[in-house]
């Protein structure tokens, strides 16, 4: 017998009709390569947050992201190049895992739109500052934990 995953199937096929998301073949040993990198870009921004917190925080944002990612990998998915991609991976996630594990994902929205700030400066918005960053390190620690617990649970999609 073959199992689907329902939970959010029906947000996850409006986007792939809207082509902000598409079907690739699953791979569980890119899954695992990503979350590899996830775990190094945290542990990057964890040691760099001192000497470059704006940096850091991107890379932890990137860490969250790549974790993220490995799910939708396992399963045959990936988000597109269309505007939005990282709001997208997270209402892909979030439709799919949310409940039980929504907590633990809604955080990535403020690493997300901070990263942004970031990327695209405003000269009134406010730095970002080492306990940002270890918020950041944090927060991407568990969201990476959160992926390493799914991969075995999600089939493909």
């Amino acid at each position: 017998m073959i199992t689907r995953w329902e939970q959010g199937r029906a947000i996850v096929d409006r986007l792939i009709d809207q082509e902000r998301l598409q079907k690739v073949a699953p791979s569980r040993e890119l899954a695992e390569v990503m979350i590899t990198r996830a775990r190094t870009h945290l542990k990057t921004a964890a040691s760099t947050a001192a000497s470059d917190p704006t940096a850091a925080f991107q890379t932890a944002y990137d860490g969250a992201r790549k974790a993220l990612a490995a799910i939708l990998a396992n399963q045959g998915l990936r988000v597109t190049t269309a505007p939005g991609a990282h709001a997208t991976l997270l209402e892909v996630c979030m439709a799919q895992l949310d409940p039980p594990m929504g907590q633990r994902l809604v955080h990535f929205d403020w690493m997300r739109r901070t990263r942004n700030q970031a990327e695209y400066p405003e000269l009134d918005a406010p730095e970002i500052d080492e306990a940002d960053v270890a918020d950041a390190v944090r927060l991407g620690d568990d969201i990476l934990e959160l992926a390493e617990q799914v991969l075995d649970a999600m089939p493909v999609y």
